[in-house]
């Protein structure tokens, strides 16, 4: 073999080599990691105990606790509208006059025929007198003065007859004046004078009390059993009834369950409830929908926490709870709806608990968070599923 071919196979056997230590040396170094990110930022607050109140709300429509149609019950020319439409009238106040001569007349007659009965039972009375003087002397036969005792029944008959007729005219008379049965409000006038009214002309006008109003809403079966347990519980302690106005706003004055009804609606499953509420400032309107808030009088502890907390699935609500590690962990609980955006816990979760309020879809059950707090003011959003589970 030639020296220069075996040389360069040597050169090339020590260049592989060198090049199979240095991969070798490559791979005796530690692999570097690689870099983690900071753990996801989460909103969270503690669950806290506070005296809030027990109650649930319903939608309910106002009714006037008094309401008259007025209408015509005679017929005739409507003469005079004394009232302005939407003012307050009293009791027995004119508001229409129909015109009054056909019936004053009528009234005349009447008075008139009362008058003649009057005097022909007189007549017939003095015949009587006279007839059982002459029977006793036997000027008259006894059939002459049993026919004038007859003519005197039907002589008192006829002023009885003469006096209803005169007693009908007299009160068709004052159906002329149409007054205001109840004081209140009274509302549009679908006529004005110089139409002909009669009592199938329909409805003149409405008058409403409102002074006190009504407000009706239906309860289910389950609502009224917790009311009712929670009424029992708390001592008898009487219902408050609070309104929630179209505005969102509250009514400033309360009212009381007044009536529940005996039976229940079948295809609902709900019972009618109720309530009467002072008026004072003309604020509800009959027929205005309004949010019913049926709560106990006097709060109770409670622990609460915001609303957004609740997260639901298909085994029910839960939350999710920040440890002292940042670890998060699920847990089950019950809660019912609050007042200002809270919910309020029945079962799962303890006082302090720090649970994630916003940033739940970066949280894991296991992972590790940055929890911040919640800024002041309630979460919003209302309670999952309803107002208790």
């Amino acid at each position: 073999m030639p020296i220069g071919t075996r040389a360069s196979r040597l050169a090339i056997a020590a260049v592989l080599a060198g090049a199979l230590g240095l991969l070798a040396a490559c791979d005796d170094k530690p692999q570097q990691p690689a870099a983690a990110g900071p753990p996801p930022t989460v909103l969270v607050s503690r669950v806290e105990r506070q005296a809030v109140t027990q109650g649930a709300e319903f939608i309910g429509r106002i009714q006037a606790l008094e309401r008259v149609d007025i209408r015509a019950r005679v017929t005739g020319f409507l003469r005079e509208r004394t009232f302005n439409e939407g003012q307050q009238v009293n009791a027995g106040e004119l508001i229409f006059l129909i015109e009054q001569e056909p019936f004053k007349a009528e009234v005349d007659v009447r008075r008139a025929q009362v008058e003649g009965a009057e005097a022909a039972l007189h007549n017939a009375q003095l015949q009587v007198t006279r007839g059982r003087e002459l029977v006793r002397t036997n000027a008259i036969p006894q059939a002459t003065l049993d026919q004038r005792i007859a003519d005197q029944l039907v002589a008192a008959a006829q002023l009885a007859s003469a006096k209803a007729a005169l007693e009908q005219a007299t009160i068709q008379y004052g159906y002329t004046q149409i007054v205001a049965p109840i004081a209140g409000r009274i509302g549009l006038a679908t006529l004005t004078p110089g139409n002909v009214v009669a009592p199938d002309s329909g409805v003149l006008t409405t008058v409403v009390r409102e002074d006190t109003v009504r407000v009706q809403f239906p309860v289910t079966q389950r609502q009224l059993l917790g009311l009712r347990r929670a009424e029992a519980e708390r001592g008898a302690q009487p219902l408050r009834v609070r309104l929630r106005l179209p505005d969102a706003s509250l009514y400033d004055q309360d009212g009381r369950i007044s009536f529940i009804n005996v039976v229940a609606d079948a295809s609902t499953d709900s019972t009618l409830v109720q309530a009467t509420v002072p008026n004072p400032a003309m604020l509800l309107t009959d027929g205005q929908v309004v949010g019913v808030v049926v709560e106990l009088e006097t709060p109770r502890q409670a622990l609460v926490m915001p609303n957004a907390a609740v997260l639901l699935d298909q085994a029910g609500a839960f939350v999710l709870a920040v440890g002292a590690d940042n670890r998060v962990e699920q847990k089950r609980v019950k809660v019912s709806e609050g007042a200002n955006g809270q919910a309020v816990v029945t079962d799962g979760l303890e006082e302090g608990t720090t649970v994630v309020v916003e940033g739940a879809q970066r949280a894991r059950p296991g992972s590790v968070v940055a929890p911040r707090p919640m800024p002041p003011g309630p979460a919003a959003g209302p309670v999952p599923g309803g107002s208790a589970r």
